[in-house]
């Protein structure tokens, strides 16, 4: 009776601290499952605040680089803006240089030749076959009319305020006196000087009417000096 009484309490006793061992072990188990969850979940957690900074910092940086690309393209739009002004400046003082006839100019164009009348009848006047400033003045209106860059009489630059008039047999530019034939040269497109002139009743025709003997040429190139005022007697 007591050895069997001893087993018993000795049964007992193992079963109880199995059990104690089984259930710390499992608790053991899942406390520290539940730790491991516990810290994955603050490092995901982490993890996520960081992306979610990261993709903050992006997103502003992002949106600076794009106003700073804007204000290039602006800086770069003003300099082309300014770089397009200063080139229309400078074209427009070298035109206004080129018709006030401070600088050489050349270019393709025509020439106009105006002749006195080879044959005047006798009964008729003299004055009726030779060139007057008139007929200069025509050719020269429709030159410009035409789109002529610059003129020249006999090689005398023509400006905006230059005076024609004829004195007898010669014509007299800007106090320069020349002799016929006058040759009146243009530059300029030399097919839209040249149509210009020999259109149907034109110029040409009126000329050829007053007696004038007419020959128009085109030029490859024609080159003009400068403008220069009368010659000193």
């Amino acid at each position: 009776m007591k050895v069997n009484g001893k087993h018993v309490v000795l049964s007992f006793v193992a079963i109880v601290l199995g059990f104690l061992i089984s259930f710390s072990y499992q608790f053991t188990n899942s406390h520290t499952g539940t730790v491991a969850e516990g810290k994955q979940w603050q490092r995901e957690f982490e993890y996520r605040e960081k992306l979610i900074r990261l993709e903050e910092t992006t997103k502003r940086l992002q949106q600076e680089l794009t106003e700073k690309q804007q204000s290039v393209r602006e800086i770069e739009a003003n300099f082309a803006q300014q770089e397009k002004s200063f080139k229309t400046l400078v074209e427009d003082i070298e035109k206004l240089r080129m018709f006030a006839g401070e600088v050489q100019v050349k270019g393709p164009g025509v020439t106009v030749t105006l002749t006195d009348a080879s044959y005047v009848k006798l009964e008729d006047n003299a004055n009726n076959y030779i060139v007057h400033e008139g007929h200069v003045h025509k050719v020269i209106n429709e030159l410009r009319t035409a789109g002529a860059k610059a003129i020249a009489i006999n090689g005398q630059r023509l400006v905006q305020n230059s005076y024609i008039a004829c004195i007898g047999p010669v014509i007299s530019v800007d106090g320069n006196e020349y002799n016929a034939p006058f040759v009146i040269s243009a530059i300029g497109d030399p097919e839209v000087l040249y149509s210009s002139l020999v259109i149907l009743h034109g110029v040409r025709d009126q000329l050829v009417m007053d007696n004038i003997e007419v020959k128009i040429e085109k030029k490859g190139e024609l080159i003009f000096d400068p403008y220069f005022e009368a010659k000193e007697s």
